[in-house]
């Protein structure tokens, strides 16, 4: 049984990138006895030659096996540690202190501060030029300050 070199014209098997499939295609251009560019028979495109995808055999060496995995650590959900500062602060709280919030105030950290809608807070961070971060019962919450 004789093989024939490939050349232009000639047909060969190829993925083809309009179709997403392996397909026959024309040969139209090789550097040396590579194919470099061919033409799909189906949709008539012509683009850089892609041979069908090799599949990786897996290796026997049982030397370069990966030691399994420690099992994940589930993390503490955010809102819980949010929560938890919470109720430690909460008894340090005096209500009457509470400070109304206004937007156009600039508030020291550590301060209580008293919201409409979120409640009794406590300033955790204040962010220049014009924000501070505040720990609510429900947890932080981004606000606006002068």
């Amino acid at each position: 049984m004789r093989i024939k070199k490939l050349s232009a014209g000639d047909f060969i098997e190829a993925r083809c990138t309009r179709c997403h499939e392996v397909l026959n295609h024309t040969i139209v251009a090789m550097v040396g006895e590579q194919v470099v560019r061919v033409e799909c028979n189906t949709c008539r495109g012509i683009h850089n030659y892609h041979g069908a995808k090799k599949t990786k055999e897996p290796s026997s060496s049982t030397s370069t096996r990966k030691a399994p995995a420690e099992p994940r650590k589930s993390r503490k959900d955010p809102g819980a540690v949010d929560r938890e500062e919470w109720e430690a602060l909460r008894p340090a709280m005096n209500v009457d202190k509470a400070v109304p919030y206004v937007m156009s105030v600039k508030y020291p950290v550590r301060t209580l501060v008293s919201h409409p809608v979120f409640g009794l807070g406590v300033v955790k961070l204040v962010i220049p030029p014009n924000k501070m971060e505040v720990l609510f019962q429900d947890g932080k919450k981004l606000l606006r300050c002068a």
